[in-house]
């Protein structure tokens, strides 16, 4: 991070507005946060922060509540915690949370999981920025990634996903769902792919490790009404995007809006974010 990222950041905390949006904003809507990959540490200082702020509740609670238009039975504050991808580092984090006993979800890339195949997009010998990629269809994406040497299939020397005795020994604190197989961008998928990847990994999920799936984050946030149509058909109840925002029961549970705190260790930075103020002033910039 640039040193004057961390000003901008360190600003906004001590202007006031991460608590004008906590106790205004956030208060009589849900709040659902993104992660992807953060230490034990990192974990320990970010959930403390938050179990202090906010009603943590499970994703499942807010599916409930939803479904059945109970708004009463969602606490002020509701704050939803997620995590993308099911990276190996994640177990480290259940220390933390069998002592907090917060409630999180993770979504799992069933393809990857339990094998030592990686993530298409953390290889180190992309010959462009990854978002380039996801602007191909994915065809093309997969071809491009033969040619540079990266295969969905191979086995590599590193693990870079949860194995399945973790997710088991975790699955009593954490509630996982589906983030497709292997991480496609969805809207570029023809319909047959997008399905395949969206109702093979929830089979998956429900036959290998008795989970009751009901719920999809889209790779990269990436989808559209047809995307959202092809998870209404694979058994999902609930998609998670990155659109910004905050949810209420009247938000379309298959389009649910998150805020992306980026993994940062930097507690200004994580304010900001959480709170939503990063967010509304980049939106408002676009």
């Amino acid at each position: 991070m640039s040193r004057f990222n961390k000003i901008i950041y360190k600003f906004l905390r001590y202007s006031g507005l991460p608590f004008l949006f906590r106790e205004f904003k956030q208060k009589n809507k849900v709040t659902i946060l993104m992660f992807h990959d953060i230490n034990e540490k990192t974990s320990e200082r970010l959930f403390r922060y938050l179990k202090k702020r906010y009603n943590i509740i499970d994703l499942n609670f807010f599916i409930n509540a939803c479904e059945n238009k109970e708004a009463k039975k969602l606490p002020p504050k509701s704050l939803i915690i997620t995590f993308d991808d099911g990276h190996v580092g994640n177990y480290a984090m259940l220390p933390v949370l069998k002592k907090y006993k917060i409630p999180i979800t993770i979504f799992l890339c069933t393809g990857i999981i339990n094998t030592k195949r990686h993530y298409w997009f953390k290889y180190p010998l992309l010959s462009r920025p990854s978002e380039d990629y996801k602007n191909l269809s994915n065809k093309e994406r997969i071809n491009e990634l033969l040619k540079i040497g990266f295969k969905e299939m191979k086995e590599y020397s590193e693990v870079q996903a949860l194995s399945k005795d973790q997710i088991e020994e975790m699955s009593e604190f954490v509630n996982f769902q589906s983030h497709t197989k292997f991480h496609p961008c969805l809207p570029t998928c023809s319909d047959t792919e997008a399905f395949e990847e969206l109702s093979e990994s929830r089979k998956f999920l429900e036959r290998e490790y008795g989970f009751s799936i009901n719920s999809i984050a889209y790779p990269n946030g990436d989808y559209n009404e047809k995307i959202m149509s092809i998870a209404r058909k694979s058994g999902y109840k609930c998609g998670l995007t990155i659109d910004y925002g905050f949810n209420n029961i009247y938000t379309n549970l298959l389009g649910l809006k998150r805020l992306s705190v980026n993994d940062t260790v930097d507690m200004n930075e994580f304010i900001v974010k959480s709170s939503g103020v990063w967010g509304y002033f980049k939106n408002a910039l676009n």
